[in-house]
């Protein structure tokens, strides 16, 4: 589906380098699930493997930290999108895997 998949690589233009507050470099990061500092490393290490563990807690920690709620917002929403591209593209070759080993074209 060609379409499908320009109009996903258009999502993932914009939630990464589009406007935001959050700087592209932040949103990428999120994006690949790469935060190396704290505490954002355990927020959006959890919206990519475990969104139902996220607390209060965990957004609290990143605004103690210095990040506002728009970047917060704009870094879950890379994480999200970040996660579901990974599975995505892992359903994808996984189909074609199955193509082959089925013989069909």
């Amino acid at each position: 589906m060609p379409g499908l998949e320009a109009g996903f690589r258009d999502l993932v233009d914009r939630v990464v380098h589009g406007d935001g507050t959050a700087s592209p470099e932040l949103r990428s990061q999120a994006f690949d699930n790469q935060i190396l500092t704290s505490p954002l490393d355990t927020l959006i290490g959890k919206v990519a493997t475990d969104p139902a563990t996220i607390t209060d807690a965990d957004f609290a920690a990143a605004e103690a930290a210095g990040y506002s709620q728009d970047q917060l917002f704009e870094l879950v929403v890379c994480a999200a999108v970040g996660q579901s591209s990974r599975q995505y593209q892992a359903g994808l070759a996984a189909l074609a895997e199955a193509m082959e080993t089925d013989g069909a074209p």
